[in-house]
């Protein structure tokens, strides 16, 4: 299967970002494009998060309900975003033009790739080893990792987001990253500075 884009991880960025894309591809913002989220989420910090203080969630959500929520988000109100569920990355190959992303089950052609696997080390995608440094805002003694990068882009076509990105690991931080990497791609893809908004008619 061919993508425009492929998104890696279902938590609070990756999430956010198919979101954003999603709607801007219901509005006609950008039309023809075709993207995909691949969801594993087992390694999530949400699975464990209860949140108190982010703003527009009712304190005491879990983590836990935020993820199990938002994949019903995204199937119910952008059914055009191809979720890819019980699949893993193992590696991201360049191609001439685009990557292709391998899973442990299939492969994956893709003109950009967004990472939103979140900062665990060991990294275990291969194919961008040397993109690769200790986390600049986590405690040292926790042995984080982030993806080298500038405003969220590692090289062309492959963009970070979330605490991989080198953010600090909080949900309101997460999903404004994954918007972010999100808004930046239709601008690419527009030619101009580009965002989405609904509005109350």
């Amino acid at each position: 299967m061919k993508f425009n884009v492929l998104i890696i991880g279902g938590g609070a960025a990756g999430m956010s970002c198919a979101l954003i894309l999603g709607s801007a591809i219901q509005k006609n913002v950008v039309s023809n494009k075709n993207v995909g989220i691949i969801m594993h989420q087992k390694a999530s910090h949400l699975n464990s998060a209860l949140l108190n203080n982010a703003l527009g969630v009712v304190p005491g959500t879990s983590g836990k309900q935020i993820l199990e929520e938002g994949v019903l988000h995204l199937e119910e109100q952008y059914p055009e975003i191809e979720q890819i569920d019980k699949e893993k990355v193992k590696e991201i190959i360049q191609l001439d033009e685009g990557f292709r992303v391998v899973t442990n089950k299939n492969s994956y052609e893709t003109e950009i790739v967004v990472i939103a696997t979140g900062y665990n080390s060991p990294f275990r995608i291969e194919g961008l080893e040397n993109e690769v440094i200790p986390h600049k805002k986590a405690k040292v003694s926790k042995e984080r990792i982030q993806l080298k990068n500038k405003d969220h882009l590692v090289k062309p076509g492959i963009y970070v987001a979330g605490s991989l990105a080198g953010w600090r690991s909080q949900f309101a931080i997460a999903c404004g990253s994954g918007a972010s990497v999100a808004t930046d791609i239709l601008s690419l893809w527009t030619g101009e500075h580009t965002k989405v908004h609904d509005k109350v008619l």
